[in-house]
């Protein structure tokens, strides 16, 4: 009697995986199978890296209302804000034109060169920034910092390779707690060491390199950092493949654990309505938190003549490292509980809606002062940032993880878009899969920064209009893109899936 086709098909052996001597990626397979415990050296150094490069993101918003004012390139105090979100956006602009360049190089030479070039680069590149005496050399010195730091890409897929399968959420996990922890200690590390003069007289002197660069100090320990992860790059064992010129050693009947069989041509992402929706909605909630980071730190640091609060660059540094460590808690053990009662796509809406009256009533702070200024700040921003962790449990959940990974300055949870985007392609077009990723949250960033910017700069400078004079204009704008977010997550824009309705 014949076999039919499905026993066949069981008793079918697996497909042989080939093994070469030489070859980085296959050794890294073979110590994988040998070692059943946690690469622990390894995603040491995943850590370590991705917070060194994250910390350069975030650092100079608590200075950067200074650094403009101490560049003198603004002739009137109104225009600060025009100058500092260029100079904010310059970063994003540069990382976002440049990311899938890196992510190919990462496919074509290694994961290790491409991530040891970018810490050389933030060494260099972002102490050069703290060493800024003009306006274009600052623009210059972050847009090569972030053309140049490739890192995003390549360390995503490393941390997944140098992980067997079922520790592979782990290592993205270590990617995204440390770049979480670099957004939120790189303000704090910016607002304490900028004027280290002013702000320590009786360590620094006014002669002294750090009385001619005051915003040098930060910069330079965070540099300092990088030059110890570049260090340890060392010891960093390679994972790409490369198989040409060598000479096959090994052969097994198991199936080789890293992804090389192509899927069946599937529908146009284009044409994916629930994934476009998510995006597009993401999108405006995207714009609209790094427009607030902007506005957030030119506001407190403005003079309350203009409606700001007079903040020093350690004050808000201090602010916004207590709204990230708070995030940081309620993401540990209190978001989960929300989630599982409220679900996706309601947390999100609330969180929306909560969202607008706290916005709506930052303007309104400057007429508190002392302790109830600081409570009512303090309050605001810890429950601002939580409401960010609500709006990405939308994106979570959505289609939108088959495509793209966003590290939002206070969010943890995205491990999982990750792990999924990087299992869904070959290990040769990870690299560049990633770039893309980064690319679009690059350049959406950054015209966040630059736009607010400018309306801050256009709101300085009409304080006694009869329609919300001042920063009430500012607020205004940013709550009605919130607005517009919220809108786009009800039907018939946005597309659910059917196991979230």
């Amino acid at each position: 009697m014949a076999e039919s086709p499905a026993s066949m098909a069981v008793a079918a052996p697996a497909p042989a995986k080939v093994s070469y001597d030489g070859c980085p990626g296959c050794g890294m397979e073979r110590r994988k199978e040998s070692s059943k415990g946690v690469p622990y050296k390894e995603l040491l150094f995943v850590g370590v890296t991705t917070f060194a490069s994250s910390l350069p993101i975030t650092s100079l918003f608590p200075f950067l209302y200074f650094m403009i004012r101490d560049l003198h390139v603004a002739h009137r105090e109104e225009d600060i804000g025009f100058y500092a979100g260029f100079l904010g956006a310059s970063y994003m602009i540069g990382r976002g034109f440049a990311s899938i360049f890196w992510g190919m190089v990462a496919d074509r030479i290694g994961r290790k060169p491409v991530i040891a070039f970018s810490l050389f680069s933030v060494v260099i590149f972002n102490t050069l920034f703290g060493l800024s005496v003009k306006y274009w050399v600052a623009i210059a010195t972050r847009l090569l910092l972030g053309a140049l730091n490739g890192l995003l890409a390549p360390i995503k897929a490393y941390s997944i390779e140098v992980c067997r399968a079922e520790q592979q959420a782990l290592g993205l996990s270590i990617v995204s707690t440390a770049w979480g922890m670099g957004v939120i200690i790189g303000p704090a590390i910016g607002g304490y060491l900028a004027q280290p003069v002013k702000q320590y007289p009786h360590l620094f002197h006014e002669k002294s390199a750090f009385g001619r660069f005051p915003y040098l100090l930060p910069c330079l320990c965070i540099s300092l950092l990088a030059a110890l992860a570049f260090i340890s790059c060392a010891w960093l064992p390679e994972t790409l493949h490369k198989h040409k010129g060598l000479e096959t050693s090994v052969e097994t009947a198991e199936g080789s654990t890293t992804q090389e069989n192509t899927e069946s041509p599937k529908k146009s992402l284009f044409k994916n309505w629930p994934l476009m929706s998510s995006i597009i909605t993401y999108c405006v909630f995207s714009l609209h938190d790094t427009a607030h980071s902007e506005i957030f730190s030119l506001w407190t640091v403005s003079n309350r003549k203009y409606g700001g609060l007079s903040f020093s660059s350690k004050d808000v540094g201090q602010v916004l490292a207590v709204a990230g460590a708070s995030l940081l808690v309620y993401q540990l053990f209190v978001y989960r509980w929300v989630d599982r009662i409220l679900g996706p796509i309601r947390s999100t809406r609330i969180a929306a809606a909560l969202s607008i009256p706290i916005i709506a009533a930052y303007p309104f702070m400057t007429h508190l002062s002392g302790v109830k200024l600081g409570v009512a700040l303090y309050i605001a921003a810890m429950i601002k940032s939580m409401l960010a962790l609500w709006l990405c449990a939308l994106f979570k959940y959505s289609s939108l993880r088959i495509l793209i990974f966003e590290y939002v300055d206070q969010i943890t949870r995205a491990t999982g878009i990750s792990l999924l985007q990087n299992n869904a392609v070959p290990q040769e077009q990870r690299g560049a899969a990633n770039g893309i990723a980064t690319t679009a949250m690059s350049l959406f960033k950054a015209v966040a920064p630059a736009g607010a910017g400018i309306i801050f700069s256009w709101a300085q400078k009409r304080q006694h209009a009869a329609f919300f004079p001042g920063d009430q204009m500012v607020f205004l704008l940013l709550n009605l893109t919130e607005v517009i977010g919220l809108i786009l997550t009800f039907k018939p824009f946005l597309a659910v899936p059917q196991q979230y309705k």
